[in-house]
């Protein structure tokens, strides 16, 4: 007689992208428990998006695995860059020609042969 496993195969859901909350809830439906090594209290990170996981989406694993989550680029990984808005904005309308320096003439005019 072959022994059926309690704790039956699952599969592990596609967190990246979403956010703590929903990864941990998503998690929790399939019977699977989140950890994050860079989050050490997962609770307080609710609204960060998950940026890696392991194991990877669609693998098969047992109920009750553990999913590791991060929610930061490692060193040297890259991330959003500089988000910061910037002063002074581009102007409003469209595109604009860079501007002579006073007693020059337009570059646009060198270029068609202008005085």
């Amino acid at each position: 007689m072959r022994l059926v496993s309690e704790k039956p195969d699952v599969r592990v859901p596609r967190l990246v992208g979403l956010m703590a909350v929903d990864a941990y809830e998503t998690a929790h439906v399939r019977g699977l428990s989140l950890h994050a090594p860079d989050r050490p209290d997962l609770r307080v990170a609710v609204v960060d998006h998950v940026v890696r996981q392991y194991p990877r989406p669609g693998a098969q694993v047992p109920r009750e695995s553990t999913v590791y989550v991060w929610f930061d680029f490692g060193e040297g990984e890259g991330g959003g860059g500089i988000r910061e808005p910037r002063v002074p904005r581009p102007p409003l309308g469209g595109l604009r020609r860079e501007l002579a320096e006073p007693g020059e003439a337009p570059s646009y005019c060198a270029a068609v042969g202008l005085p």
